[in-house]
């Protein structure tokens, strides 16, 4: 099967966001392997977490790339389709367990995200099987930027807003989760008739 662009961006950001993941779950410490860290503003910012976040932000940007693309030049693909979701899916939830592992954002969070994700996908196929496609509403859209937005500042250690000694990152991925549970509760409105046939 020949890819296009889209598909070629989606397939790049699934790799990105492995090799994330791979860098966060080592045990370089026990590998006599140290990354240097930076205090900042009384805060320590290992560079591991800064390289992440570097990894994070490409794919981050590349997912918004790649669907533009996509539905601009009217190249969506059902390939597309499920390796998009795959991605990010690998891309936040992969990394949302990890940080809350961490105690860099609390275990609430993943668990809800996680949680709601089950069940909108689940939504996603009675809908389906029933001809009916839901596009995902301007919240789960925003949600996603909040998403983004929020954990890109964690890895970085909150920069620049560590300075002003506010926790904005954890306050944005705060936003995006209630957001997430909000567009979740949407969706189910939107086709809550196909769950009653």
């Amino acid at each position: 099967m020949k890819m296009n662009l889209p598909n070629k961006i989606t397939i790049f950001r699934i790799i990105i966001a492995v090799i994330m993941i791979v860098l966060l779950l080592i045990p370089w410490y026990d590998l006599g392997v140290k990354f240097p860290e930076f205090l900042v503003n009384g805060s320590i910012i290992n560079l591991k977490y800064i390289i992440a976040g570097v990894l994070f932000l490409i794919g981050s940007v590349s997912d918004f790339i790649d669907g533009y693309i996509a539905r601009s030049r009217n190249m969506v693909t059902d390939f597309g389709k499920v390796a998009d979701a795959i991605a990010d899916k690998i891309l936040v939830n992969g990394l949302l367990i990890i940080l809350a592992y961490d105690r860099l954002i609390p275990v609430l969070i993943p668990v809800v995200i996680i949680t709601r994700d089950i069940i909108v996908d689940s939504l996603k196929m009675i809908s389906g099987s029933n001809g009916k496609v839901v596009a995902a509403s301007k919240l789960g859209k925003l949600k996603t930027i909040f998403m983004m937005v929020g954990l890109t500042l964690v890895l970085f250690g909150n920069f620049p807003f560590v300075y002003l000694n506010v926790p904005i990152a954890t306050i944005l991925v705060l936003i995006a989760t209630i957001l997430s549970i909000i567009s979740g509760c949407e969706y189910f409105f939107k086709i809550k008739v196909y769950l009653k046939q």
